[in-house]
Formats: structure tokens, C-alpha cells, sequence
């Protein structure tokens, strides 16, 4: 890795924040007991309000970075971007549910009860299914990928996942004898993506316009990282406030989910990475093309699944623990491909 490329304070940490954040919610649950409930009560239509505005806050940010206007550079060299959907679309989806079935019905069925492994099952599928939106620029940065041919393949996998999310997760989740709320599943699409990805490129496109792109990327999306990673941080110990009961009851159960969603994270890259090597990829399209294969855009995992199984669900805490293990195996990632370069 070159010397002058560092990962920001906030996110070279953020498994430490992740982990602060797990103790201080478990606490925080153990100590309001009941009291939790006033909370965890505030829904419209199955989705919680606090989480809702947490998660808004989140993905508005990652959303304001998106320019779809550079999907028209796709025809210069569609290789990379094909691979890269190949990946994330055809390939990790299935793995992942593979990965997840094998361990959470099979290996684990001494510890998890049988009722409850789908919906550990359901929580890593829908990790799967949502390839890495906004730190996939960090470690596209940080192996030296061409930052406009990451922009179009992450602004691509957002258009396709306004189509393919829903009925690829219906699909695995059907698989896994899970059964699909449909509606709730459109709505959280609609909530989680679709609107926030709309104001981002309104305000993306109307900002340029007024003060040009210089001022926005040097001046405005920096102010926004901080909202962004406040309100990741918050949400987890809401969740975790949450969750507490099931985790002390079994302390295990956080690495046990790590471990297939470990697997699958590396699967992922060899395959992406090894792969974009044989279709002779230049290391520029390569590195990111495996960094946006083995990470996922878990700030969408996280809200689908509190939606559709409920925030002290198996399925919320699987997507909760991707965040706590992506950041150490993606910069150990990141050091291979940097060590690979070809």
C-alpha cells in the first residue's frame, strides 16, 4: 500500500466503535429492562421510527456520492463491469445463502434451534444481496483502483438493485422455506433506497450547479461522513439495547455468525480476484471490481431486516455482525490485493 494512502481515523476504527457500541447497547438493555419497549413500540407499518431515521441518515450521505451520469462511460471497457455484476448478482447471492444454510442448519443444529435458523439463514441472505455502495471508495482507494470506473460500477449495481433486490431475496428467502412479506419487503426497497437515492441525486445535481463540483466534493460530502458514521454508531447500540437478552443468554452466538460471513467474504475475492486475472483486467478495475464482490452495502441489510423479521430478530443481529467483522477482513483484503499487484 502506498505510504501516502490512510484510511480516515473513523473508519480505520470503526470494528472498535462497532464493538463499544455492542457492549455499551447490551448494557444499556440490561439496565432499561422493560423500559426498552417505549422504543422498540414506535413503528408505522412494521418499521421502527428510530431505527427508520438512524438508517435514513446513514444511506442519504453514501447516496449524495452516486452520478449517474457516468454510466454512459460503461461501453469504454465493459469487461470489468460485467465481471463485477457476474459477481454480485449471479454468484455471491447463492454463495451466501450456500455458506449460511450449511453452517446455521447443519453444523450449528446443536446450537440453534432448528425454527430459528432461517432466520439467522435470512439475516446472512440479505447481506448477499447487497453489494457495497459506500465503502467500497475507501478500499478502491486504498489499492489504487481508477475511482471514476469504481463510480460506474457502483452507480450500476444501484440501478440494478432498484430491480433485482426484491425478487432475488424473495427467491433465496423462498429457498429457505422463509416466508416473504412482500409488501413489507417493496417498502423497505422504496424507504431505504429508492427515496434517499432520488434526493441524493437531486441534491447532488443541483448543488454542482449552484457551486460547482470542486466545492461539493472538497467542501460539502465531507461534512456529511460524520452524520453518516454517527448515526451507524447509534443505531447499533439501539439494536444492540435490543438484542441484549438473546446475547448474554448465548455469548457465543456473535462468533459463530462470524465465522460463515468471514468464509463467504473471502470466497468472494479469490473468486473475483483470481477470476478478473484470468479475463486480464488491469489491477485499477480488478482491485475494486473483488473489494465491491466481498463487502456489502450492510446499512440496507440492517433496515430490511428489522422490517421484515424485527429488531430483536436472529436475521437483525447476523447483519449487525457484518459490520463488526467487514472493516478488519476488508483491510486485510486490501493489503493482499496491494501484495498481488499485478
Amino acid at each position: 500500500m502506498s505510504e501516502t494512502k490512510k484510511i480516515a481515523f473513523f473508519e480505520k476504527y470503526l470494528t472498535l466503535w462497532v464493538a463499544l457500541c455492542i457492549g455499551a447497547g447490551i448494557l444499556i438493555g440490561h439496565l432499561a429492562g422493560d423500559s426498552m419497549s417505549v422504543l422498540s413500540d414506535l413503528e408505522v407499518y412494521n418499521v421502527n421510527l428510530p431505527i427508520a431515521i438512524l438508517i435514513w441518515l446513514m444511506i442519504y450521505p453514501m447516496m449524495l456520492q452516486i452520478d449517474f451520469g457516468s454510466v454512459k462511460n460503461v461501453g469504454k471497457a465493459p469487461k470489468g463491469l460485467i465481471w463485477t455484476l457476474v459477481i454480485n448478482w449471479l454468484i455471491k447471492p447463492f454463495t451466501m445463502a450456500f455458506f449460511a444454510w450449511v453452517f446455521f442448519d447443519q453444523l450449528y443444529s446443536a446450537y440453534i434451534e432448528p425454527d430459528m435458523a432461517g432466520e439467522y439463514i435470512a439475516g446472512a441472505i440479505l447481506l448477499g444481496v447487497a453489494p457495497c455502495t459506500a465503502m467500497v471508495f475507501v478500499w478502491s482507494y486504498l489499492t489504487d483502483g481508477d475511482p471514476n470506473y469504481t463510480l460506474v460500477q457502483v452507480s450500476v449495481n444501484d440501478l440494478i438493485i432498484l430491480v433485482a433486490f426484491v425478487p432475488l431475496v424473495g427467491l433465496l428467502l423462498g429457498i429457505t422455506n422463509v416466508t416473504v412479506p412482500y409488501e413489507t419487503l417493496v417498502a423497505s426497497v422504496v424507504i431505504f433506497v429508492v427515496i434517499p437515492l432520488i434526493a441524493g441525486v437531486i441534491t447532488n445535481k443541483s448543488l454542482i450547479a449552484k457551486n460547482g463540483e470542486e466545492w461539493f466534493k472538497t467542501v460539502f460530502l465531507p461534512k456529511f461522513k460524520p452524520v453518516s458514521i454517527i448515526a451507524l454508531l447509534l443505531t447499533l447500540v439501539l439494536l444492540f439495547a435490543f438484542q441484549g437478552p438473546n446475547i448474554l443468554n448465548n455469548p457465543l452466538i456473535i462468533l459463530l455468525i462470524a465465522i460463515p460471513l468471514i468464509i463467504q467474504t473471502y470466497f468472494i475475492f479469490f473468486l473475483a480476484w483470481f477470476g478478473g486475472r484470468k479475463l486480464k483486467l488491469q489491477h485499477a478495475v480488478c482491485a475494486p471490481s473483488a473489494m465491491i464482490g466481498a463487502s456489502n452495502f450492510f446499512e440496507l441489510a440492517v433496515a430490511v431486516a428489522i422490517a421484515l423479521f424485527g429488531l430483536e430478530s436472529p436475521a437483525a443481529l447476523v447483519t449487525v455482525v457484518g459490520v463488526l467483522v467487514e472493516v478488519p477482513v476488508m483491510l486485510h483484503l486490501v493489503s493482499l490485493a496491494n501484495k498481488w499487484r499485478y
